[in-house]
């Protein structure tokens, strides 16, 4: 049987790399388009703030400033093709997640 050739995507980083940055940053995250891939860290209250003010009513510059503010490494193409970005908003809001939170009166 013949062995299956790992094929490597354009923008791929090492695992230590991935493993340095997940120290720095926790949680991070890969997103694959076409064989490019990119590695996202997950957004703080301060890039959400950013990207919500500057964005105004344009979900495709807060995307942008989502993907630019969180971006760790990858195809840099990603960020320059338009149908490769274009294909990061519905994966783009995964990075915003929210835990359950419970209220009560007391």
């Amino acid at each position: 049987m013949e062995k299956e050739k790992s094929v490597k995507r354009i923008g791929e980083a090492t695992s230590e790399q991935i493993e340095a940055w997940k120290k720095q940053f926790g949680v991070v995250k890969e997103i694959e388009i076409d064989g490019h891939v990119c590695y996202l860290r997950m957004p703080d209250r301060k890039i959400l703030g950013m990207a919500t003010a500057l964005s105004g009513n344009d979900p495709i510059k807060f995307n942008e400033l989502l993907l630019n503010n969180c971006w760790l490494g990858g195809s840099e193409a990603i960020k320059t093709d338009d149908q490769l970005f274009l294909s990061l908003g519905p994966v783009l809001a995964e990075l915003v997640t929210f835990k359950q939170a419970k209220i009560k009166n007391l």
